[in-house]
């Protein structure tokens, strides 16, 4: 239906393959199947269609479960493969015997990284990368309207490309009940769906706030704790991220109060929080890369003072200030907040982004004022 657009991951999956095998994570429908059938075509040719085994067909459920894998040499896709219990046996045991003949690229929709913390370590054994919807500097020679679009249909392909009102609105809507009926029920036990459905529909409305795990816990009167484990599981199925506040010596600075964003900023309503958003999805995309690719000491974070004095985002490399990113949607002034942490950190470059302005210069504190298309342009 629409042509192969490039991944950004593409080149590290194929140089890491020749070492160890490779994980890629990510949301659902951000293109994880379709990277790795582009991969696989390229290695195999005619033989592609052997080598991809999905947790999701009955027929390859039953090789995976019987371990009846392909024989010969080449690359071996398995595809929703975290959705069966003994995964990682099964993975660990197949690399052991047979690595030196197969590469085995494991894709899945569930956080594979947290595998790693129990049972049968694979660690060693694996490069992980988490793979994202679409970014502006991903597709931004796309089309001329690729900012706009970004705002208004989300990095998904499927929405993304159709460009639909009607169609990303059913997209949507199919989208949450895949995530919260299949996907969370596949990998957690879940009694109060119908709570967990509730809170999801929450979500949009807390993006940018710090977020209250005492005000959702009185609003669906369950304890403390099992808020914050359903939002420990919306994370793992990558329904929502969240980044935590940077608290510097000699700043009063709040120290626990994390503040969340969606992977879909098309569930929110409100311009400013979208933006804002948009740019914390960009941010992430382009650490996590730093850190899978270049193995990189990388932080997000944001910064807000017990004075309501806030920063977006703070970059933090090697736990050192890099950058401060502000986003404000129209505004050529420059943040009070990010002059005062410019003050307090003036080696980090300092950025204030919006959305519609289209001038760009430096002021007298150092601080770049840019476009979202030019700072957003410029990561991946």
């Amino acid at each position: 239906m629409f042509n192969y657009i490039s991944r950004y991951l593409e080149k590290g999956i194929k140089e890491d393959l020749t070492q160890k095998m490779v994980f890629v994570a990510g949301p659902r429908q951000c293109g994880k199947t379709t990277l790795a059938k582009e991969i696989l075509e390229e290695k195999m040719g005619t033989r592609a269609a052997d080598f991809y085994l999905t947790w999701d067909a009955a027929e390859d459920r039953e090789k995976i479960i019987r371990e009846r894998f392909p024989v010969g040499k080449g690359l071996l896709v398995l595809d929703e493969i975290h959705k069966f219990s003994r995964w990682r046996q099964v993975v660990k045991g197949l690399f052991d015997k047979r690595g030196h003949e197969l590469k085995i690229l494991v894709t899945g929709s569930g956080r594979l990284d947290y595998y790693r913390y129990g049972g049968d370590s694979l660690q060693g054994r694996y490069h992980l990368y988490r793979l994202y919807p679409f970014s502006f500097a991903e597709v931004k020679d796309v089309r001329s309207t690729v900012l706009e679009d970004l705002f208004h249909y989300s990095g998904f392909p499927e929405p993304f490309l159709v460009r639909d009102e009607r169609v990303h609105r059913r997209w949507r809507r199919e989208y949450r009940t895949r995530l919260i009926y299949e996907d969370l029920n596949s990998l957690e036990y879940v009694k109060d769906i119908a709570l967990l459905e509730q809170l999801a529909l929450r979500l949009p409305d807390l993006v940018g706030s710090p977020l209250s795990l005492n005000a959702l816990r009185e609003d669906l009167q369950v304890s403390h704790e099992t808020i914050a484990r359903w939002l420990e599981m919306f994370e793992r199925i990558f329904l929502c991220f969240r980044i935590y506040p940077f608290g510097p010596p000699k700043i009063r600075a709040v120290k626990k109060a994390s503040k969340l964003y969606l992977y879909d900023w098309t569930l929110i309503d409100d311009p400013g929080a979208r933006f804002e958003n948009l740019v914390a999805f960009h941010l992430l995309k382009w650490v996590h890369f730093q850190q899978d690719y270049h193995g990189l000491d990388l932080e997000l974070r944001f910064f807000r003072d017990v004075h309501r004095n806030e920063v977006d985002f703070v970059v933090l490399e090697n736990r050192t200030v890099k950058r401060l990113i502000e986003c404000k949607l129209r505004s050529r002034e420059v943040s009070p907040a990010l002059k005062m942490l410019k003050r307090r950190f003036p080696e980090a470059e300092a950025i204030q982004i919006s959305l519609a302005e289209q001038e760009e210069f430096v002021d007298k504190n150092g601080i770049r004022v840019t476009t979202a298309e030019r700072f957003l342009g410029e990561l991946i």
